[in-house]
């Protein structure tokens, strides 16, 4: 398995990590997150390796997050429910999504985070 690269492809911050990890010789697969939204089973795979709480990988920053009110929403929310609002719109994910070929996840972009995770 490779390093996956989880993206949108119209977002700023998709596009500075994607130079990044070329700038670092990283061979990775990429994949457009809105045309190839990410399963529950993926997701909580995902989840459960990077560490995280499970609301690092919502997107707290797009239109649909706010038109849900999920600031407010996830609070009630069991986690089984929000894996499975998560699958239902990858624009609702946190992007960009590292994970690497020796199971590390990273939401988000941080040079010095995904260096670590690289072993760069």
């Amino acid at each position: 398995m490779s390093t996956q690269f989880i993206e949108y492809p119209k977002c700023t911050t998709c596009r500075k990590a994607k130079v990044w990890l070329q700038e670092q010789g990283v061979d990775f697969t990429d994949r457009h997150i809105a045309e190839q939204s990410p399963t529950a089973e993926e997701l909580k795979g995902w989840w459960q390796q990077s560490g995280l709480p499970l609301k690092k990988f919502f997107n707290t920053c797009g239109m649909k997050y706010r038109e849900l009110n999920l600031a407010a929403r996830l609070k009630e929310m069991s986690e089984d429910e929000m894996l499975a609002l998560l699958a239902t719109d990858g624009m609702l994910v946190k992007r960009p999504l590292l994970v690497t070929d020796s199971g590390k996840v990273i939401p988000g972009f941080k040079a010095e985070s995904w260096s670590a995770a690289l072993g760069k």
